[in-house]
């Protein structure tokens, strides 16, 4: 327990303290650390200075001989030597004698002597050292541009596209009958101009009061506040985008 260390000047120093004295508890002791210490100076104590008391002595037959701790490797079988020169080979066909006949064999030596030896396969080494890639896909042979389909519009593009018409079509179909029953009606070049100005004058308005804020977002209010500014000002950038992008512009007319 920490006590608290006072000045001696200290008012607090006249207090008398009682002293507590902590009692400490026994220290764990094992039933079986007296046999154990009996058994380790037994077997230590014995082997001490000389080593174990009884070792088994080795006859004077089994003395030590040279190259007795080598490693040896197993015997190997002899090897049956087999001289050709002495040995009787078989007797000669006489002139007489009928070779022997009926054997069959499945194969075709017709088909074996007109075969025509493959031809090896065009490659290309491209460096000083030997290394070599197959011709046609090293790049110096024409053949993508004899394919069959080569350099036309793939089926997917030409599905996307006809997608696209088709929306467009719609779309079209939709703003003329809207714009035939006055509920729209189209945009001139100059008030196209007139609502892009505003836009873009919005835009730096939004912007300045953003360059601002301060750099340090320490509360909820400024994230916030920050926040509102970054999506208004992307709001207004896809409008000026959009307005860009199409010169043809329809808006509802109220």
């Amino acid at each position: 327990m920490s006590k608290a260390v006072y000045p001696r000047e200290s008012v607090y120093n006249l207090i008398p303290k009682e002293e507590v004295h902590l009692q400490k508890t026994q220290r764990y002791m094992s039933k079986f650390r007296p046999t154990v210490v009996l058994e380790k100076k037994s077997t230590k104590d014995a082997m001490r200075t000389m080593g174990p008391a009884k070792v088994e002595v080795p006859t004077p037959e089994k003395y030590l001989k040279k190259h007795s701790k080598e490693l040896k490797l197993p015997e190997q079988a002899q090897k049956v030597v087999i001289n050709s020169y002495t040995m009787r080979k078989s007797a000669v066909p006489a002139r007489t004698d009928n070779p022997p006949m009926g054997f069959q064999t499945q194969r075709d030596f017709i088909k074996t002597a007109t075969a025509v030896p493959m031809k090896p396969k065009p490659t290309s080494v491209d460096t000083s050292k030997g290394h070599k890639q197959l011709l046609e896909n090293s790049g110096l042979v024409p053949k993508y541009i004899k394919k069959k389909h080569y350099g036309e519009v793939p089926e997917y593009l030409q599905q996307r596209n006809e997608e696209e018409q088709r929306a467009q079509e719609e779309y079209d179909m939709f703003v003329e009958e809207q714009r035939k029953q006055g509920a729209m009606k189209h945009l001139s070049d100059e008030e196209r101009h007139i609502v892009l100005e505003g836009l873009k004058k919005n835009w730096d308005e939004l912007h300045h009061d953003y360059q601002g804020l301060s750099l340090v977002t320490d509360n909820l209010s400024k994230k916030a506040r920050r926040d509102s500014l970054g999506t208004a000002m992307k709001q207004l950038e896809n409008d000026i985008k959009l307005i860009e992008r199409f010169k043809t512009i329809y808006i509802p007319s109220y």
